[in-house]
């Protein structure tokens, strides 16, 4: 595999064909003093301004939310993706991705704050029109307005374009009429704007910026939820509901395109987010078997609890550096734009790693907080411990943004359209990699590295060479055979990750990143090798292949169990996650 340039643009899905430098890649030790002035901003906020409240937030108290919303507009936090001219900060994706992960510990307000500034406010950002941002974007900048997204309904979740609200001319020619059901909008008992979705004419699927109070739109009751109960959840229901026409978001029958680019954000936004609460489990996890005495020693010697909470560290570790090594990407590609068009292309050039990171964050967080309840035995099912309310909300980031199995196909189902399409030169890396040797460690990468670095680099060729071998097969029907696709993704994800960290580590050139990055990187070729192995069974002739598996991810000889126990005593040290940023 060929070594990058660091000075241009990397694309989206291009690690799988080179390495990436650990000189080119962002980390959060090397936040300037602007990004970790706005960390404390938004962790002081959660401090001071939610943590006092937080029984009433989750016991659903709008008016209570909407000053909390306010007093977070007050300093900042909701105008990092706004434009200056319209009063927000345009602050980086670096920066609001680092308010995301700090306010992950709110709970409910967390779905509150992120439904707004995220779905709620970027769909104006980037597709409204001067008037419609001077009208909408300053006041929800500030926090005067509460954004709410309306897409899913009744009969289409994730396939949006299935939507049968309708929107239609009035015979003024001045208005829309729309008809239909919303449901699961996050905010909308108290939001004063919607992004709504509907079907202009029947069969041109279009966005319309709808306000609070909009004659024929009425709200049903709050859904009974499992988890985020502080979070308002109801109904939008439109009956000739008189929108004007100047409010139509976008171009008509283009709101796939808003759809689309917007929920690929917030898939980034989820991720990011499952870092702070990875870090909170940690915290709460570490300290408790640290205290908790079990047959007269403290439960955090015992092996078996070792093996949860080194785990924990490797994901988390792995998960921070890969989220912020592909918003670093971002603001590189952000910088040189000049319009909001270039800039929406810009955001899609990462549809693949927004997809397999939101499924990895999403599934790394449930890990975590599971076995943080599990430390803490019976105490972690009672509501009187914090662990219990982390679980029942942790579970819903599964299914939004798209659920985590339609984003495994969104990750593979990309490649492979990015490589007919010419974008990404996959085709010729797959016909290289069905007679290729191991990869070897990469040039320049210190000892203590170099094995897992060559194993993460195999662990690429292990993907290529799945791919490959069922597009081979199946041709044109290869996303029909959904579990093969699925393991492709995840054997990307995977190598994504592990790359990250151990980039990360050589950047930050200390014992405890390399310690964890090996874990998580030598833990990855074991679950990549069960599941190439699995998918290779299932594609014709796939078999073998097998035999070629094992020149990539051949036995490693590392003993992860050893490993997980000098993570986890490193961070019993550290009271927690043992990374510090500095």
């Amino acid at each position: 595999m060929d070594t990058e340039d660091v000075t241009r643009p990397r694309k989206g899905g291009s690690f799988l064909l080179e390495r990436h430098s650990a000189d080119g890649v962002q980390t959060p030790e090397r936040f300037d003093d602007e990004l970790r002035m706005m960390g404390r901003t938004a962790a002081q906020f959660v401090e001071r301004e939610y943590v006092p409240v937080a029984e009433r937030i989750e016991a659903l108290d709008y008016d209570l939310s909407r000053r909390l919303m306010a007093r977070a507009g007050e300093q900042g936090l909701l105008a990092l993706d706004v434009p200056e001219e319209y009063g927000g900060l345009g602050a980086s994706k670096t920066a609001s991705m680092l308010v995301t992960e700090k306010l992950a510990a709110t709970g409910s307000f967390n779905v509150t704050f992120n439904a707004h500034v995220g779905i709620g406010t970027l769909p104006i950002v980037y597709f409204g029109t001067p008037e419609q941002k001077a009208a909408y974007l300053p006041r929800l900048a500030s926090g005067e307005w509460v954004a709410a997204y309306a897409l899913t309904e009744p009969g289409s979740g994730s396939d949006a374009r299935a939507a049968r609200t309708t929107a239609a001319l009035d015979d003024s020619g001045e208005n829309y009429l729309l008809n239909g059901t919303k449901m699961w909008i996050s905010n909308a008992g108290f939001a004063d704007l919607f992004i709504v979705f509907a079907q202009v004419d029947g069969d041109r699927f279009t966005g319309f910026i709808v306000e609070r109070g909009t004659e024929g739109m009425s709200l049903g009751a709050e859904e009974h939820k499992m988890g985020i109960k502080g979070s308002s959840t109801r109904q939008v229901i439109l009956e000739d509901a008189r929108v004007p026409a100047r409010n139509v978001l976008g171009e008509i029958g283009k709101g796939h395109r808003i759809a689309f680019s917007i929920l690929n954000v917030g898939r980034l936004k989820l991720a990011a987010g499952a870092i702070g609460g990875a870090k909170d489990m940690l915290r709460l996890g570490t300290r408790y078997a640290s205290e908790r005495e079990q047959f007269g020693v403290k439960i955090g010697s015992f092996g078996l609890i070792k093996e949860k909470l080194g785990d924990m560290q490797a994901a988390t570790f792995a998960l921070e550096s890969a989220v912020y090594r592909v918003t670093g990407e971002l603001d590189r590609r952000l910088a040189d734009v000049g319009d909001a068009s270039a800039e929406l292309a810009a955001l899609d050039e990462y549809v693949v790693e927004y997809s397999f990171i939101k499924v990895f964050g999403s599934e790394i967080l449930d890990r975590a907080i599971d076995e943080t309840l599990q430390i803490f035995g019976g105490n972690g099912f009672s509501a009187e411990f914090p662990v219990e309310a982390a679980y029942r909300n942790s579970r819903i980031n599964r299914i939004f943004e798209g659920t985590n199995e339609i984003n495994r196909l969104l990750t593979s189902g990309q490649l492979l359209k990015r490589a007919m399409q010419g974008r990404l030169e996959l085709l010729g890396a797959v016909q290289r990699v069905m007679t290729a040797s191991a990869a070897g460690a990469p040039d320049g990468v210190p000892e203590e590295l170099a094995a897992a670095s060559g194993a993460v680099e195999n662990i690429k060729q292990a993907a290529l060479l799945v791919a490959g071998s069922a597009a081979m097969a199946w041709m044109q029907n290869v996303e029909a055979e959904q579990e093969v696709m699925a393991r492709v993704a995840d054997i990307v994800a995977l190598a994504y990750l592990g790359e990250s960290a151990l980039l990360r580590a050589e950047a930050r050139g200390d014992d405890a990143s390399a310690l964890l990055a090996r874990l998580y990187a030598f833990s990855a070729v074991d679950r990549a090798r069960l599941l190439a192995v699995e998918a290779l069974r299932r594609i014709p002739d796939g078999a073998k292949q097998v035999a070629r598996l094992d020149t990539f991810l051949a036995e490693h000889g590392v003993d992860l169990i050893g490993l997980r126990r000098e993570v986890a005593d490193a961070g019993a040290a550290e009271g927690g996650y043992m990374i510090t940023a500095s």
